[in-house]
């Protein structure tokens, strides 16, 4: 039936409708996804954090992301003089969320791996959406039949605690647990500053593995062309993003804030020169917490980060195999 004031079909606006991420389509039958990208919420917040709330972040990601729904058959760029994620070309689905069973982080965590196992074996890039920081811990591990892997790490925090508290797999532990892992060949770690989750002897610890430790001032120094050039060229990577990474100015929905962080586009002309260098193959984004920004600007940063990130992806393998 025709639509009022649309001569095409259906109008698929922001606000209307189903809230997956970018408005595509759902898959609940994981061992029937057919995409390039499946979308995974893991609403998990039990990892020692300062302030919870994380949980709500994959909620409100994929909110914000119906503003950037492309009904049009995709985002044109007019800098880079290119349509990115056209409809017909790169196909997302949203698989719904990792079984969370709250106060029980190890059954999370399986249920997480086994949803990140499931992506990779149909053959789609998992896009992880957290969350706090600890989620990346099982989808590090899901891993372990499609290694090698070096992981980017941008975030305000080292992540390499091995335990305190008694907590071992907590958000403060992923980098140091991803570390551990045979099928990760090295980390570069990115926007590292301030009062960090890390004591000294985690930094000797993870330079000792090889890890690449760059604060926000050291990035900016290096330029983009010397950051990318720190990190191997040719690899898989996986690649982790702590919204505080951001410069709590432009993410304030995070439940440890971190002053003098990147703004939006330092983050993205280096996603942008990684996905050129070598092949993405993994993507988390974790710590949005909404309910400390009222504005919601966290969320739809996140989201848009998210999808240009994306575009760039599929961008560089369409241009490596044409």
């Amino acid at each position: 039936m025709k639509q009022h004031g649309y001569e095409g079909g259906r109008l698929d606006l922001p606000f209307v409708g189903l809230c997956t991420f970018g408005k595509r389509p759902v898959c609940l039958d994981w061992d029937k996804i057919d995409a390039d990208v499946a979308v995974l919420g893991v609403p998990f917040d039990m990892g020692t954090q300062y302030r919870s709330g994380a949980r709500f972040g994959p909620r409100a990601i994929r909110e914000a992301s119906t503003l950037f729904s492309f009904g049009h058959g995709g985002a044109y760029d007019h800098e880079d003089d290119k349509v990115y994620l056209p409809l017909d070309q790169v196909r997302i689905v949203d698989v719904g969320d990792a079984d969370i069973v709250h106060t029980d982080t190890a059954a999370s965590h399986a249920n997480t791996e086994q949803a990140v196992r499931k992506i990779l074996k149909r053959g789609a890039l998992p896009l992880v959406l957290g969350g706090d920081h600890a989620v990346n811990i099982p989808c590090i591990r899901a891993f372990s039949d499609h290694g090698p892997i070096h992981i980017v790490q941008i975030d305000a925090h080292l992540d390499f605690v091995d335990v305190r508290h008694g907590v071992r797999e907590g958000h403060g532990n992923p980098m140091r647990r991803a570390a551990e892992q045979s099928h990760v060949s090295g980390l570069t770690q990115i926007g590292i500053r301030n009062v960090s989750s890390t004591a000294r002897d985690g930094y000797d610890d993870a330079r000792q593995r090889g890890s690449t430790i760059l604060s926000v001032r050291q990035a900016r120094k290096a330029g983009v062309e010397g950051v990318l050039a720190q990190i191997p060229a040719g690899a898989r990577y996986y690649v982790t993003i702590d919204i505080d990474g951001f410069d709590p100015s432009i993410a304030p929905g995070t439940g440890t804030p971190s002053h003098g962080g990147f703004l939006y586009y330092e983050v993205m002309e280096i996603l942008q020169g990684l996905s050129q260098r070598g092949d993405v193959v993994g993507v988390d984004l974790v710590e949005v917490a909404p309910a400390y920004d009222p504005s919601g600007i966290t969320g739809i940063l996140a989201a848009q980060v998210l999808l240009n990130f994306l575009g760039y992806i599929f961008a560089a393998r369409q241009s490596r195999t044409s």
